[in-house]
């Protein structure tokens, strides 16, 4: 295999989960449509109570609209790649950290309402990004905040202030969970990059 080859196969082995995460995302919202399922109004976070808890998963996966789900797809797909491209090993760990503790701090904290769709993971995203160039202090892991800044920071500012129909406290939870998601995988040995005496760094 030309090294050529070799690139491709290793960028699409490293692309293809964030593809795929995507993908099901207009699926989901496709077969939702489809078969008029209204799995927002099922599945949807509604704080505090047992009967919206099920959306602290749930709630990235559904989105009110195709004009809601175009909106989120394009900063998925380019902060989950700069993600993936600087942290791949800690890509799932922080994108776990991300939906879950920010969908439990969603739950807690949020004004009561059905609260869906994937802005709270791009927050996460954009958050573990920003915590990267922090705690890592690596020129590479600047650089990406750097875009990310560059390419979003307008966006995570305005989504940061009151509007009506959405979320901003799903949005800063998802900032503050990503944050974490970086501190914590940035100050913890483990795996194949540990080295002894050293402090772990992703």
């Amino acid at each position: 295999m030309s090294r050529a080859r070799r690139a491709v196969s290793g960028l699409w082995r490293r692309a293809a989960p964030l593809a795929l995460f995507v993908a099901a995302l207009w699926a989901i919202h496709a077969v939702d449509q489809l078969a008029q399922l209204d799995l927002a109004a099922r599945f949807g976070l509604i704080p505090r109570t047992l009967e919206g808890l099920d959306g602290v998963l749930a709630m990235p996966l559904l989105h009110g609209g195709w004009d809601h789900l175009a909106a989120n797809t394009p900063p998925l797909a380019i902060l989950g790649g700069l993600v993936l491209l600087l942290a791949p090993e800690r890509f799932w760990g922080a994108t776990a950290i991300c939906i879950l503790l920010g969908g439990a701090l969603t739950w807690l904290i949020a004004r009561p309402s059905v609260h869906i769709g994937a802005s709270g993971l791009i927050f996460g995203w954009f958050g573990v990004l920003v915590g990267l160039a922090l705690w890592r202090r690596s020129l590479k892991a600047i650089l990406g905040a750097a875009a990310a800044l560059a390419l979003y920071g307008a966006t995570i500012f305005s989504g940061l202030t009151p509007e009506p129909g959405v979320s901003i406290e799903g949005h800063a939870a998802g900032l503050a969970a990503g944050l974490f998601a970086a501190w914590r995988f940035g100050r913890s040995p483990s795996g194949a990059d540990a080295r002894p005496n050293r402090r772990r760094r992703i």
